[in-house]
This record gives structure tokens, sequence and C-alpha cells, in this order.
């Protein structure tokens, strides 16, 4: 099976009153519609990063769907109004079931729910994906949700703790939570350049990897939507403010099943939040990357990233028959 030929469904829907996107890889696009076709057992879900734009995942999800050798569906969803909606569709519609501040984390978290039950059947076992903030969500989806039938939870480059004391998070806290408002302006007057003016600005900026691919380029156009751009750091403020504390309690609670994997060189959560969630868990399924993979993986090292959590899977499926 080929990574690169195999097709994505891809929709912009409403949830919870926000334009979202969902990328769906497999044959079940609808898993509560019957077919001759035999329902899943299993589904992977993907909570991104931020800033939310799923199309930066397409290539994570068609490597998982391989490993896996198409017998499971893999659906990845965005955050809610990071997406460009298409021409036609508003970026939000009050006529839809709405919840307050739907773009700030605590809005972010029951997106996901809401969009887990509206979309899939009850008993269907999930395997979540975190990157990023979608590590910390997925730890609040657990805690908020104890009938989610979660198998696993995968948590890669967990910002779970400490964020605006993390070396990064030190350099951006300033300027997303006092200054954010004077980066709109350029933001704005960005947005009516030329679609080949836009390319070449995004190629310009991701000149350091060793290739560029088209939907890479695709995804990383929509931080030039000024109300997605916005979206995404009115979220960053709220992450540097409330992601404080690691939630030990629901972490103690699902520690059998939890994979956690840090980055070695990762300026949000530093080596020493490895060392110190290993110290208090030291039973847990708790790495540190030692292949070189940066925080934001997907820019690069989707697919080697895609063959750790099939290799994790595997592992698992042939001791507890998991998979």
């Amino acid at each position: 099976m080929s990574e690169e030929n195999i097709p994505i469904h891809d929709e912009i829907v409403y949830c919870l009153g926000a334009a979202t996107q969902v990328l769906k890889c497999g044959p079940w696009r609808d898993l509560h519609k019957t077919s001759n076709e035999a329902p899943p057992k299993l589904l992977f879900f993907i909570i991104t990063g931020n800033p939310g734009v799923v199309g930066f995942y397409r290539t994570f999800i068609q490597s998982l769907y391989c490993g896996f050798k198409g017998k499971y569906p893999v659906w990845a969803i965005s955050h809610a109004g990071h997406c460009s909606p298409p021409t036609g569709m508003d970026l939000t519609d009050e006529h839809d079931h709405q919840i307050d501040d739907v773009f700030g984390l605590n809005g972010q978290i029951e997106h996901k729910l809401f969009f887990l039950k509206q979309s899939v059947p009850a008993d269907i076992k999930l395997v979540l994906i975190g990157h990023s903030i979608g590590c910390y969500i997925i730890l609040e989806m657990m805690k908020r949700s104890p009938e989610l039938k979660v198998l696993k939870s995968i948590l890669l480059f967990p910002t779970i703790e400490r964020m605006a004391e993390s070396p990064q998070g030190k350099l951006v806290t300033p300027w997303l939570c006092n200054l954010r408002y004077v980066v709109y302006m350029p933001l704005y007057l960005l947005s009516f350049l030329p679609e080949f003016m836009k390319t070449f600005l995004v190629k310009l900026a991701l000149h350091g990897l060793k290739s560029v691919d088209e939907p890479l380029l695709v995804a990383a156009l929509n931080l030039f939507n000024i109300e997605c751009a916005a979206n995404g750091m009115y979220l960053g403020s709220q992450e540097m403010v409330k992601v404080v504390e690691r939630d030990n309690a629901t972490i103690k609670q699902h520690l059998n099943k939890l994979i956690i994997y840090y980055g070695a060189t990762d300026r949000w959560c530093p080596v020493q939040y490895y060392e110190d969630i290993k110290k208090d868990f030291p039973k847990g399924n708790i790495w540190l990357c030692n292949k070189g993979y940066r925080h934001a993986f997907v820019l690069d090292s989707s697919k080697e990233v895609a063959s750790l959590v099939v290799t994790w899977m595997s592992e698992l499926s042939s001791s507890k028959k998991y998979l």
C-alpha cells in the first residue's frame, strides 16, 4: 500500500458553531451509517497542536493508516476556527450548537468531546493521539468524559505543564498575552497578497526543510487568514496562562493507557520536564526521543513518528490483543 496514493476525505463542518476541518483516512467516512462493510472496532483520532491546521497532519494520517494495513480508520480534527472555510461558508454559524468562547482552551476541549459524541458511536474504541497542546486536551477529555472507550492515548511532544516557563514560552508569552494585536495589522495586509507571493513567503519561511510538499504548502496558507491566525494566537495566550501544573491525578488514574514521548531538543517541553515526570511516574510508558525529531514533527518527520506509533501499538497488541 503506497502512502502517497491513499485517499483522504476532507470536509469542513460546523462543530459547536465553529468551522472545523476534519480529515478521514479509511473507508468508514461516517461511522454512524450502516453499509455492507463491517463497522470498525477501533478509531485512531488525532488532535493537533497550535496552530490547529489539520492539513499539516495529512502525511502523518496516511502513514498511520498505511502502517496498520488499512485495518482502522484514522481521523484528525482541526481546532475550532483554525481552518479557512470555503467561499460561502462563514467561520462561525449562529444557528449551530454553540458554547461560550469556543476558540479558547476550554472551548477547544469541549469542541473535541462534542465532535466525538456527534460523529462516533459510543461503542467504538479509541486510540487518541495528541500533539503539543493536543496532549493537554486529551488528558482533559479523559478526565471530563470517563465514558469514552479509550484504549490508549499517545502524547507526542506534550505541552501539559509550565508552558510559560519553558524556553519558548518565555520568548512568546509577552507577545501572545500583551502584544498579539500588534501582529494583526501586518497579517491583515499580507492576506491581500496574490497566491504566488504567499507561496513564496511560505517556502522562504520553511527553507530549512529538505523539501516542502504541496499539502504542507496548502496547510501553511491557512495562516494568511487573519481570523484563523488570530484564533491561534488567542488560544496560545490562554495556553500560557492556564497550562501551569501537570495534572498528576489524571495521569496516575490513566497511566496504563498513556504513552508519552518527549523531544530531546524541545523548547516547549524541555528535557527537565521529561526527567521530572519520569521521576514521578517511573513505571509509566514515558520516553525521550533519541532521533532528533523537532517539536513540530509534522514539518519533516511525519512518516518516522507514525512508524513509532505503529511499533508501540503493535508491541501492545502482541501481548494484550489491543488491535
